[in-house]
């Protein structure tokens, strides 16, 4: 029978734990990544912290009847905490009135970000229908990211969520998708900042 010497087996087992440790430092780094373009994106947020942007309805579904494509549409970056990003929603109606009922919330997570949408009464109170989101889902960019609506995902057998674009200095889109397609959608200009609005209702 062949036998290794002792010299030998050290000189194998040296070299199985070399493989092993270089293996193990090839998928170190593309863990690293997809956890940084979560940070990236909230940096990117981060960024525009303060400002406030106009934008424009640039899709909406047959039969939607939340905007008309005429009022003025502001988004203002407004609370930057470390793992907490702010951002309300402002909508000037076309009678000059303003519903300033919507604020998106970012949540830095162990898994991702988490998107919830915060929707206020006039009187600070809490709406009906409000807090509602899902956790990041798919490939992690740091100027992209989509989120899953377990729900509603669930109750139609079709994958629907939200889309988030954010270019700091550039555009930020926010959106509605299903399958995969834009299904409703905002653009903001963030190549011009305009005076921040004030408080979102049932904020200070």
């Amino acid at each position: 029978m062949f036998k290794l010497s002792f010299s030998s087996l050290i000189a194998a087992a040296l070299l199985a734990t070399a493989l092993l440790t270089a293996c193990g430092s090839e998928s170190e780094p593309a863990e690293a990544e997809v956890v940084s373009a979560y940070d990236l994106f909230m940096d990117n947020l981060r960024a525009e912290c303060g400002n406030a942007y106009a934008g424009s309805l640039t899709l909406e579904p047959e039969g939607d009847t939340m905007l008309d494509g005429r009022e003025l549409l502001l988004v203002h970056f407004r609370e930057c905490e470390e793992d907490v990003i702010r951002v309300p929603f402002h909508i000037e109606k076309l009678d000059g009135e303003w519903d300033r009922s919507r604020t998106w919330i970012f949540t830095r997570t162990e898994e991702g970000i988490d998107l919830r949408h915060d929707h206020r009464k006039p009187d600070g109170s809490d709406d009906s229908f409000t807090m509602y989101g899902g956790p990041t889902h798919g490939a992690a960019d740091p100027n992209q990211m989509e989120f899953i609506s377990h729900e509603r995902t669930e109750e139609t057998g079709i994958y629907r969520g939200w889309r988030i674009i954010i270019e700091p200095g550039v555009r930020y889109v926010y959106g509605t998708h299903r399958g995969g397609e834009w299904s409703w959608r905002v653009d903001f200009d963030l190549t011009q900042a305009v005076d921040a609005p004030p408080a979102p209702w049932g904020h200070e």
